[in-house]
């Protein structure tokens, strides 16, 4: 597994050079895209291509190739290989076989946005890219916003307005960070609240062009107060009780909380105090 560079070709290791020119093969996610990069390094290994759409029936050939004593590297079109990209399977089906499987560590853009963003690292998840369609993006980002680490995503150039958009509308304070163009010549980084990202992307047409990494800050831990266990006026429960009984839990308690100014964390956890009591 042999991780290439995000943007940058410099930041290709001689490890990673060294390998690619040993192997007998080179199982690449686009070859046309790969062919440039070897070219560079003046590497001429045969390339096979191995992708979404044809990696399980490529996997029979390369198994026997391996098990035949050839030697085998992964790549993907950057970064590294199986984050978002295909070889999973093939990874797995030679871990099965019995077959020896190595890491060529290097570029990986969610490290790279991370380590840049000024956001708690102690913990976080890899998403992946959000959903396309919208409804199913804002659902997603429900789903996230609420979560106690830091959460890393991929997003397009064609989708990065509409999801800042979402996340100025669900959560406007929370602290995100969006880096553009990693590794390469017009790399830019925005960091700071949900709500001012979409204005930030408005003020220069070239911030929506390109790769992006979006990280979301983690949710505000609950209150130590007692929050869960405090009831809220009687109409308020009356009414987040009514909400719970038509809604997910979150959308009842961000509805309430959207009504009334009422802290959403305190309506969210009076909300998760009433689910678990059966009301």
């Amino acid at each position: 597994m042999v991780a290439t560079p995000i943007g940058n070709l410099g930041d290709m290791s001689p490890r990673a050079g060294e390998v690619l020119g040993r192997v007998q093969r080179i199982a690449a996610e686009d070859t046309r895209h790969s062919a440039g990069l070897l070219a560079h390094l003046g590497v001429h290994t045969p390339l096979v291509s191995l992708h979404e759409h044809n990696e399980a029936e490529r996997i029979p050939s390369l198994l026997e190739a391996l098990k035949a004593g050839e030697s085998v590297a992964l790549i993907s079109d950057a970064g590294t290989p199986l984050v978002s990209d295909p070889g999973f399977r093939l990874v797995r089906a030679a871990r099965e076989a019995g077959l020896d499987v190595r890491a060529v560590p290097g570029p990986s853009a969610p490290l790279a946005a991370l380590a840049v963003a000024g956001l708690p690292s102690d913990r976080f998840c890899f998403e992946g890219f959000l959903p396309h369609a919208a409804g199913a993006r804002q659902r997603r980002l429900e789903a996230l916003l609420v979560q106690p680490v830091t959460t890393i995503l991929f997003e397009s150039s064609h989708r990065v307005r509409a999801a800042a958009a979402n996340l100025a509308q669900l959560a406007p304070g929370r602290e995100v960070f969006l880096a553009r163009e990693l590794t390469k010549q017009f790399e830019e980084h925005y960091r700071g609240p949900a709500g001012e990202l979409p204005g930030w992307l408005d003020a220069d047409s070239n911030r929506t062009r390109g790769e992006f990494v979006l990280i979301l800050g983690p949710a505000p831990a609950p209150d130590t107060g007692g929050e869960a266990d405090m009831p809220l006026s009687d109409e308020h429960e009356r009414l987040l009780a009514a909400l719970l009984h038509e809604l997910p839990l979150k959308r009842a308690a961000r509805l309430l909380s959207d009504a009334t100014d009422l802290p959403r964390n305190r309506v969210y956890a009076r909300a998760l105090a009433l689910k678990d009591a059966g009301g």
